[in-house]
């Protein structure tokens, strides 16, 4: 069994059923960067998680807390 994190901007975004589209053009950055972070790419910087948190209406606290889930293979 296989256990990876759990993205959590990807949960909070699929719980509020809004798109990358949306998220990047809210925030004005590239509709590849949103990409990056919902594949675990690459993350956010603290400045734009505060961003984030404000345009999802969500605790900040929210994006960053982590989360183990395990996969069968």
């Amino acid at each position: 069994m296989e256990v990876k994190k759990l993205n959590r901007l990807k949960v909070v975004m699929a719980e509020k059923d809004l798109s990358n589209i949306w998220l990047s053009k809210k925030l004005g950055v590239s509709q590849a960067t949103v990409s990056k972070w919902m594949t675990n790419f690459s993350q956010p910087n603290l400045e734009t998680l505060i961003k984030i948190s404000k345009v999802l209406n969500v605790e900040i606290t929210e994006l960053i807390r982590t989360e183990e889930v395990q996969i069968e293979a």
